[in-house]
């Protein structure tokens, strides 16, 4: 079952689902929206063939930067780079998020890949960005994402716990 707006405000005013810093207008009719941290990574279009093989070094393949509100991040056409969320999120073992770009940044003709939020997740959310087919600038703070949040059966028998369990900005690949 998708959780409601009144479901989705119960899970958070109990405890048992926590998004950092919450802005009251992000809760929506069926989900609620998360907004874009001010970390921003393009790959490198330079670097060797990357080895799934092998050791993984972020500076490699990636070109991070912070990027301040009013400057914002250009997505050039068809470009792949990984963003963040502003929010922390943190599920209950007996939710799971399923996170889509806003319809709007959509009709800019933005994708992201299709993003699951495992039950006991905890963190904040990188996500991979495909960007349109003419430059468009993001802003840290803008409402991007939007959650939705589907109730289990039952509770998960093992809760997420795995490698990006409390990552912090953008966070790349880390091999198994």
């Amino acid at each position: 079952m998708i959780l409601s707006d009144r479901d989705i405000a119960w899970y958070i005013e109990k405890g048992l689902l926590r998004i950092e810093p919450l802005a009251a207008e992000t809760i929506r009719e069926n989900g609620v929206d998360l907004r874009l941290g001010d970390e921003f990574c393009r790959f490198n279009r330079d670097a060797p063939v990357l080895d799934t093989g092998k050791a993984f070094d972020k500076d490699t393949y990636y070109v991070c930067e912070k990027v301040k509100g009013n400057e914002g991040f250009v997505v050039n056409p068809f470009e792949h780079v990984l963003g963040t969320t502003l929010e922390k999120v943190c599920l209950p073992d007996d939710l799971v998020g399923l996170v889509n770009v806003r319809s709007t940044f959509a009709r800019y003709g933005i994708y992201i890949p299709p993003t699951v939020i495992d039950a006991g997740f905890c963190g904040q959310v990188t996500i991979e960005i495909i960007g349109s087919a003419f430059p468009v600038k993001l802003y840290p703070k803008q409402r991007f994402l939007h959650v939705v949040f589907i109730k289990t059966t039952s509770p998960v028998a093992r809760p997420y716990q795995g490698k990006y369990q409390g990552q912090t900005g953008v966070t790349p690949p880390k091999p198994d």
